[in-house]
């Protein structure tokens, strides 16, 4: 049973470590597959993947947060998420190296953003929940597309291709 303020999410690994998202955001999850490169994106902006006659902006979010890039394996995923970025709403695909499940966590369980020992921003991270296996890291995708830049960028993938 959930009580009041208890997050369920989505749980993935990108490497060792495991984060998660909101459920509420995620719209689906969909195999791997290529996307159409956009001329001088950034790094992390794969370019853009068809999903149900849309054209969505997807990144590798491995490389958005700063980690290593990592080659594809049939457990490769794309999470089809609705995000506000910059007072807008962007549909968004987020490459991630595995799907791991559908989780619970009670807000109890949620502890702040630690001030050391953390190698990620801080603006990323909503809360780290400690499990039996270790810790899952709830992403803030509002924070890892924080500067207007980001946004605009995503925002604009649709129009660049059409170009």
């Amino acid at each position: 049973m959930s009580g009041a303020g208890d997050v369920q999410a989505v749980v993935f690994g990108l490497g060792e470590e495991v984060f998660a998202l909101p459920v509420g955001i995620v719209r689906e999850i969909i195999d791997h597959r290529d996307a159409f490169r956009i001329p001088h994106g950034p790094d992390w902006l794969m370019g853009l993947t068809e999903v149900r006659d849309e054209a969505v902006p997807t990144v590798d979010l491995r490389r958005r947060l700063g980690l290593d890039p990592a080659p594809l394996t049939p457990m490769t995923r794309i999470l089809i998420v609705e995000a506000v970025l910059a007072d807008r709403r962007l549909t968004l695909g987020l490459m991630v190296d595995r799907v791991l499940d559908v989780a619970s966590f009670a807000a109890a369980a949620i502890e702040p953003t630690p001030d050391i020992g953390v190698r990620w921003d801080a603006r990323y991270i909503r809360g780290v929940v400690r499990t039996g296996k270790g810790f899952v890291v709830l992403l803030d995708l509002a924070g890892i597309f924080h500067g207007g830049d980001d946004a605009a960028v995503l925002a604009a993938a649709p129009v660049a291709a059409a170009a």
